[in-house]
């Protein structure tokens, strides 16, 4: 792998980003404002729409709830020792109380509420929070088919009930709906920044896929992911999964499904002619990104790539279009599924989609539209059950099988863009790719 290296020391600075990356200062005072933005003007909707007026989140140093992490201000890496949030919404009088029974603030927007030298016992100072609030409803992050929303432990929940007054026993319920709508929700200056992550991302996959990084008959697959990981950490990013690049080409059936990590040939040298895939994302500014894109090796004197995979690349894309169009507002993911598989073969295509909500984890929580090995329906509430919802991202991931005579072969064309669902209906958050990247790019000649 030293040639590796020598290509990164070369090229890790070759191709400017078109996004400014901000220094980690920079960054912690942006999220902070985004979660200031959130408590104030997010929260109180989001408990006035599912009808929880109190939110009680528990979490222990270093076994934080998925929830309560994206709530910690930008300077607190961790929970510490054991940290509850508290919010009570009171709707009739439009107020909002943000308290932590902890020894310090969270943050600007979350105030302590506990004084230990008045009241040893943690437990007690919260049920008097809760005592003098009377709330209708107590949520607490319990559900059986939302992981992110499951993040109460079983010691902390014994723990709580065990404090709670009896009377307050039959109020408490699921926060599931709240915990998801927090963690699926965008606000519109999120949305901003989003744009800025995916950008970021297709100019890195752009300089994976050139012959800044990739000459053929030299570089590996393995390079390139290697690279790619190395550039987002140059960049001072984060990915929250190995990128991953794999090869379809006319002398190679196609072998089992592209998540079938156990049957994908590791290591392969990319040749012309080749058919490049990956699957890639970063991690910035609290959000994630994950896009699949794909690049054509030019073999000599070509200049573009072969009709038979243009028009493959376009029936991928036909297959986005019929998704997204169905992504309509109150519909299930398995209602949504259904309707854009059965338009697609309708209409010729061989389609497998596998959509799934995108934002503070790369795999959220949300509408799940499918699974790769669940293509006829996800049986669990977040794709049976749960509808989508507005102002929500997604990973859009599908992909079309299509017949190539000339290679005597099928090929799966496997794509997957960042879309945005608001009240105006979906769009990409920065585009999509309805052209292959050439490798070698092909330069405009020059006139003399």
């Amino acid at each position: 792998m030293n040639r590796l290296f020598t290509i990164l020391g070369i090229f890790s600075c070759c191709v400017l980003q078109s996004q400014q990356i901000l220094p980690e200062v920079e960054r912690a005072r942006v999220v902070d404002e985004l979660l200031e933005d959130r408590f104030t003007n997010l929260l109180p909707k989001l408990m006035d729409d599912v009808g929880v007026d109190m939110w009680v989140l528990i979490s222990r140093e270093y076994n934080e709830d998925p929830v309560l992490r994206t709530m910690l201000p930008a300077t607190w890496l961790n929970a510490r020792r054991r940290t509850i949030l508290l919010f009570y919404r009171d709707k009739e009088k439009n107020t909002m109380d943000k308290l932590a029974v902890a020894r310090y603030n969270v943050g600007k927007s979350i105030v302590s509420a506990w004084d230990k030298e008045k009241e040893p016992d943690q437990w007690k100072r919260l049920m008097e929070l809760i005592a003098e609030r009377n709330p209708n409803k107590i949520g607490l992050n319990f559900s059986k088919d939302h992981n992110i929303a499951d993040g109460l432990d079983k010691t902390d929940y014994d723990g709580f009930m065990a404090n709670l007054p009896k009377k307050f026993h039959s109020r408490v319920v699921s926060a599931e709906p709240l915990a998801v709508r927090w963690i699926e929700t965008r606000t519109e200056r999120e949305m901003v920044i989003y744009d800025q992550l995916v950008d970021i991302t297709h100019d890195i996959i752009a300089e994976a896929f050139s012959e800044k990084v990739i000459t053929p008959g030299i570089t590996t697959t393995t390079e390139v992911e290697w690279w790619m990981r190395q550039k987002v950490t140059d960049l001072g990013l984060e990915t929250w999964f190995h990128p991953t690049v794999d090869i379809q080409r006319d002398s190679e059936a196609l072998v089992g499904h592209l998540y079938s990590f156990s049957g994908r040939p590791d290591d392969m040298v990319i040749l012309p002619g080749d058919l490049l895939h990956c699957d890639f994302g970063i991690t910035y500014m609290r959000l994630n990104t994950d896009c699949q894109e794909l690049a054509y090796v030019l073999k000599p004197g070509e200049t573009e790539a072969p009709s038979f995979l243009v028009n493959a690349l376009y029936d991928g894309n036909r297959v986005q279009d019929f998704l997204t169009k169905n992504m309509i507002k109150g519909r299930t993911g398995n209602q949504i599924l259904a309707k854009a598989l059965q338009d697609a073969k309708d209409n010729g295509l061989q389609p497998a989609i596998y959509t799934h909500p995108l934002g503070a984890y790369g795999h959220s929580a949300g509408t799940t539209i499918g699974m790769w090995d669940a293509q006829g329906g996800v049986m669990k509430d977040d794709g049976e059950n749960y509808p989508l919802n507005s102002n929500t991202v997604y990973a859009i991931e599908l992909n079309a099988t299509v017949n190539i005579p000339e290679w005597k072969r099928d090929i799966r064309i496997m794509l997957e863009e960042a879309g945005f669902y608001g009240e105006n209906g979906f769009r990409y958050v920065n585009g999509r790719q309805t052209e292959l990247l050439l490798i070698p790019r092909i330069k405009p000649q020059q006139g003399y």
